[in-house]
């Protein structure tokens, strides 16, 4: 027990990660920068108030404090070269390089990787005029009704049209209004998909690929999948829809050929690499790829991880993960259900005071703080997505119930949550009987 080790982010994502990673006898403690509430106090884990956007300030940091490996939660500082940067400080980072993390912050380099390298993927197009995205959308030979912004736009850069009109409406906000800054300077135009979506993730050290259990995540605010889009409002894992031959296929017709197809183009893909998949009845095609762990999708598949997830991160980054493969929890399903503030995806109240988070907890539940942050010695809100609880049970109703439980002791003014987290497995579960 003699590891430092210090988490980037401040999300449920995050937190996640440092309650893992506390769990390791090697490690002594976790820092976590900026952090929340959450990881404020407890036994192991503590906030580091150090800037994540001056890396030579960080490697120095790394430096004073003894930090013998970072892990990085959010995808904005892979994209900005956190990881070279601490590397060539000599400091151990998990994740990949600013390069190999084009796959989640270009959109239109992960449609021409996955076209170069037979990766099931939308028909797709890419834009930097206005006009053209919608001539494009107007005369297409498919549904190209998905637009998405090019870059990082935190998760919210992509829109599904209901028509060809509000395709446009999308693009010009997007192009002309700059709805997503420069994110939105290049959009893709792609075909509509029809089918089930899963999240599929897997730990890789560049050559080997070690797939964690399918995931499914909510992205919709409201139950029955309606309202806005989100950032996600809670998942469930392991999802049935993926059966364990479906799986290997999704592992070797995308993430093993996504992490060969980064070796042979001379930038090695190291860290957590997260498809997202459409299954259609053509067979499961990439909706998009990210660098690093979803959220809340961290939220239920690291509780269901047996092995040390240090060790697991070190096998990683030592080229060994051939040799100490992650086991997982079988026959259980873990949920995670999230409390957001009143008005999110949009304007929200910061500042409210949240009680019932011990209450909760003392169930047997994990609630991994979000937004959350301490004021007077009381947590209250910060941001839109203010905590998840999780539940973790031998099957995927009692998770759901016992989430139910924990959700009804926590309180803050205005909280919303979705009650219906998982009915596209139960429904599955049921038709399958």
């Amino acid at each position: 027990m003699t590891t430092r080790v210090l988490v980037i982010g401040n999300g449920g994502r995050e937190h996640t990660l440092a309650w893992k990673l506390a769990q390791s006898y090697h490690v002594k403690q976790v820092l976590v920068a900026p952090g929340n509430a959450g990881t404020a106090y407890t036994e192991k884990i503590a906030n580091a108030a150090i800037s994540i956007n001056d890396h030579t300030a960080l490697s120095e940091f790394c430096k004073d404090e003894k930090i013998e490996l970072v892990v990085v939660g959010p995808e904005a500082p892979l994209a900005a070269g956190i990881v070279e940067s601490l590397a060539s400080a000599g400091v151990r980072c998990f994740g990949p390089t600013s390069k190999a993390a084009q796959l989640e912050s270009s959109k239109q380099f992960a449609k021409e990787f996955m076209d170069r390298h037979g990766i099931p993927t939308a028909k797709w197009r890419a834009f930097t005029k206005p006009e053209e995205a919608c001539s494009f959308i107007m005369s297409a030979g498919f549904p190209a009704l998905v637009v998405k912004a090019s870059g990082l736009a935190a998760g919210k850069g992509v829109i599904v049209a209901k028509n060809k009109e509000e395709a446009c409406k999308a693009v010009r906000e997007i192009m002309q209004d700059k709805a997503f800054g420069a994110a939105g300077e290049t959009v893709v135009i792609e075909e509509l998909l029809d089918g089930e979506e899963v999240s599929c993730l897997c730990f890789t050290d560049g050559r080997t690929v070690a797939p964690m259990p399918p995931a499914q995540d909510h992205k919709r605010l409201l139950e029955g999948d309606l309202g806005p889009n989100t950032g996600g409002m809670g998942a469930y894992c392991p999802a049935p829809q993926v059966s364990k031959d479906l799986l290997l296929k999704i592992k070797n017709a995308i993430l093993q050929r996504a992490v060969d197809g980064m070796q042979q183009e001379q930038t090695p893909y190291t860290g957590v690499l997260y498809a997202g998949i459409m299954l259609t009845k053509d067979g499961p095609k990439v909706l998009e790829f990210n660098c690093r762990f979803g959220d809340p999708e961290c939220q239920v598949i690291l509780p269901l991880l047996k092995s040390d997830l240090y060790e697991v991160i070190q096998s990683t980054l030592d080229g060994q993960l051939c040799t100490a493969l992650p086991i997982w929890l079988e026959n259980h399903t873990a949920i995670t259900v999230v409390m957001a503030s009143k008005g999110y995806p949009g304007d929200y109240t910061k500042g409210v005071e949240i009680t019932g988070i011990p209450e909760a907890q003392a169930l047997g539940l994990e609630v991994f703080q979000a937004g959350t942050t301490l004021k007077d010695g009381k947590v209250v809100t910060s941001g839109g997505r203010v905590l998840t609880v999780t539940a973790i049970r031998e099957n995927l109703l009692s998770a759901l119930e016992e989430a139910k439980k924990g959700l009804a002791m926590i309180k803050f003014e205005g909280a919303i949550y979705r009650k219906d987290i998982g009915y596209h497995a139960i429904a599955f579960l049921q038709q399958s009987r």
